[in-house]
């Protein structure tokens, strides 16, 4: 028997306004309201509520049933607070407390609603085991299931990934229990699948609610649903030909329809489509909304399209949208990336004027540009200023400045910094040493490098392999193979494939080919599994060191073994073959990929038309070329930039013209060595004059340059 002493309703649940305490609720409906306002104020405690439901229990009057659901509702939802820690255990306490108290006298009667509820807040806390519970005492009651208990127990199951067991109910258990499933029951398995990357099954189970028709026909948001989440595998022609399918089914797209196909677009870099799109949208009487103009703006951006990006910003003003933190952002990140700090700062001044706070991410894009400017000062001036106006740093500002004073400065504040962070409460741990280890060391500053992992060793961290690998990559890169050795060799672990990879990479890079070849068979002899990353790595070091034949027969080798080869392997071999003479192997090579079960890529294409170039095989360059546009393959600014500088040096301007031509319709920028190529031909008297009507007009201001 409990020893609390109990209290009227009137006491436990008076509401908190003044008006209310002067006339305290006296029925359960009341007592339920008040109960419930507190639960949502954080202030209701367990013992209070187990005291509310003992006095209702106790009474002759019938507990209201809808108040009551919004009361375990509520509860059972509720955020912890210094009252209640655990909603939900304490909704599921109670209502076992009211089952007991029913079986013996029915005050109250539970319907599918408060099971339903239940099940789904089981569910929001994944515990899908509890939510089975719930559905499996429904099932005994009696009471009988509706659509909405299903999709509660078949969300809850499809959160906590259980995708299977979810399939099974909607398909299986729900007609055994004549219940319908609808568009939502589906929808919500859809969702899972997709979130899962099934979205082959998406795709199935869609056109299994197309056939069903009635209420589980597909609508938009169905679609919607697994548009995205092919666009989300990079499935783009299935993702597009679902959207036909839609459209065929007299399902108009909506904004979130054009939102997925816009952002996809955008992401692939192909602006003239979304911008084709976003107009077919406009045309239609679709208003775009914040999303669609923000991945827009993103993709002119990381193009540096930079009047394409003002336009649709000051169209998206003029539409009646406010920009928030995120468009800032991108945009601020863009100009910085580019080297724009004025513009940059420009914007980030622009943001504060409208009224937008920059927070974090905002402050550490600009203090990473100066940081990479060497304007350490003017970094540091931000990073006080972020402080003075209430944004903490976190760790990636920290980051930016550490690794910046690493590169420009010393060490001295690198070490104030460190200490900052310390005091500031954030955790140093080798993962965030490493990040900035490893940066340095790509950039070729190995002892500074060196020097920060001395100083992390004597704050007590101990470098890992990650350090390791860090350092020897950086130290083969400047060219210093003697001392990546000799971090090899002090590692004081085991070395991986990886380590050895590096090592080897960095023989071979050095000329050491002899020493290259015995680290290769050091890895062969200890035992450790050689992977298709060590193979590439050693295929490409013989190639660059002229042993062509021992590349040969190693790749024959690696052909009977169970390493599976994969394109990298086959675009090394076909550009050393290449280098060797052996034409004809090469093509051979190239034609018979799929004999692989691989499919050449941008850059094996690129591989076979600059070498077909540069043996003045031009007929089948451009037949490559036609065929990788054929198969979809995209052909990227690196490549169309290398082929036209290729022609331009040959003379061949016509063809060249042609590559000069993409570059500007996919609105590519021209590449600085592309650029030299082209003044120094301008700047010769020649037979491109009688070509130039065939370049992109703004190419030709390039003339003035080259006569100045």
């Amino acid at each position: 028997m409990s020893s609390r002493v109990r209290q009227p309703l009137s006491s436990l649940f008076a509401a908190t306004s003044a008006k209310a305490r002067s006339r305290p609720p006296r029925g359960p409906l009341e007592a339920l309201t008040a109960a419930t306002e507190r639960v949502r104020a954080g202030t209701l405690r367990p013992a209070d509520a187990h005291d509310l439901f003992d006095e209702l229990l106790r009474r002759p009057t019938r507990i209201p049933e809808p108040a009551l659901n919004k009361f375990l509702a509520a509860l059972a939802r509720a955020p912890p607070s210094a009252a209640c820690g655990d909603g939900l255990a304490l909704a599921v306490a109670l209502f076992n407390h009211m089952s007991r108290a029913t079986a013996s006298r029915p005050v109250t009667l539970c319907t599918e609603c408060t099971y339903s509820i239940l099940i789904d807040c089981c569910g929001r806390a994944q515990l899908p085991d509890l939510s089975l519970a719930f559905f499996g005492r429904l099932l005994k009651t009696g009471l009988g299931i509706n659509v909405i208990t299903c999709t509660s127990l078949l969300k809850s199951l499809s959160d906590a990934n259980r995708t299977n067991e979810a399939l099974d109910l909607l398909l299986c258990r729900m007609p055994e229990l004549g219940c319908v499933p609808d568009v939502i029951t589906y929808t919500v398995l859809l969702k899972s699948f997709c979130s899962q990357k099934r979205s082959q099954w998406a795709v199935d189970l869609l056109s299994t609610m197309a056939k069903g028709g009635g209420v589980c026909s597909p609508d938009v948001a169905s679609y919607n649903t697994v548009i995205y989440g092919l666009f989300k595998e990079g499935k783009v022609a299935e993702a597009c030909d679902l959207v036909n399918e839609m459209v065929q089914q007299g399902i108009q797209p909506c904004v979130v329809t054009y939102s997925s196909i816009i952002h996809a677009l955008c992401k692939a870099r192909a602006m003239d489509k979304a911008e084709m799109l976003f107009q077919q949208m406009v045309d239609k009487g679709l208003r775009p909304n914040i999303v669609i103009y923000t991945n827009l703006i993103h993709g002119y951006s990381t193009l540096g399209q930079w009047k394409e990006k003002v336009r649709v910003f000051n169209l998206m003003v003029d539409d009646g949208i406010v920009p928030d933190q995120h468009v800032f952002n991108i945009i601020i990140n863009a100009y910085a990336i580019h080297g724009m700090v004025g513009d940059a700062m420009l914007m980030f001044q622009e943001m504060k004027q409208q009224g937008m706070k920059p927070n974090v991410v905002t402050y550490g894009t600009v203090i990473a540009t100066f940081c990479r400017m060497g304007r350490l000062d003017d970094a540091m001036d931000i990073f006080t200023h972020m402080i003075d106006q209430g944004v903490p740093p976190n760790k990636s500002v920290y980051h930016c400045l550490i690794q910046g004073f690493c590169t420009h400065g010393g060490l001295v504040k690198v070490k104030e910094l460190v200490f900052d962070m310390i005091n500031k409460g954030l955790h140093l741990d080798s993962v965030f040493f490493n990040s900035v280890i490893n940066d340095l060391c790509k950039e070729g500053k190995v002892r500074k490098a060196r020097l920060l992992s001395k100083f992390i060793t004597r704050m007590g961290l101990r470098p890992d392999v990650f350090t390791f690998c860090s350092l020897m990559d950086g130290y083969c890169l400047i060219g210093e193979v003697k001392e990546a050795l000799r971090v090899f060799d002090s590692m004081g672990v085991k070395p991986s494939t990886v380590e050895y990879c590096i090592i080897i990479d960095g023989l071979f890079k050095a000329g050491r080919a002899v020493a290259a070849k015995e680290k290769f068979d050091e890895i062969i002899k200890s035992g450790i599994p050689v992977d298709i990353e060590t193979y590439n790595a050693v295929l490409n070091g013989l190639f660059r060191n002229n042993c062509f034949d021992e590349a040969i027969t190693l790749f024959k080798e690696l052909c009977s073994t169970n390493v599976k080869v994969d394109i990298v392997t086959l675009t090394t071999m076909i550009s050393g073959m290449f280098k060797a003479r052996k034409i004809e192997e090469a093509t051979h090579l190239f034609a018979s990929m799929s004999s692989y079960k691989l499919v050449p890529c941008v850059v094996s294409y690129g591989v076979m038309i600059s070498n077909f170039i540069n043996e003045g095989l031009l007929e089948e360059a451009d037949y490559i070329f036609s065929a990788m546009e054929k198969t979809g393959c995209v052909p990227n600014s690196t490549l169309l930039n290398r082929l036209a500088r290729l022609l331009l040096e040959k003379g061949e301007i016509i063809r060249a013209a042609n590559y000069l031509t993409k570059i500007d319709e996919k609105s590519f920028s021209l590449e600085a060595s592309t650029i030299e190529v082209l003044i120094s031909l301008f700047s010769r008297e020649g037979a491109w004059q009688e070509h130039i009507k065939l370049f992109p007009a703004k190419y030709l201001c390039l003339m003035g340059a080259s006569n100045s």
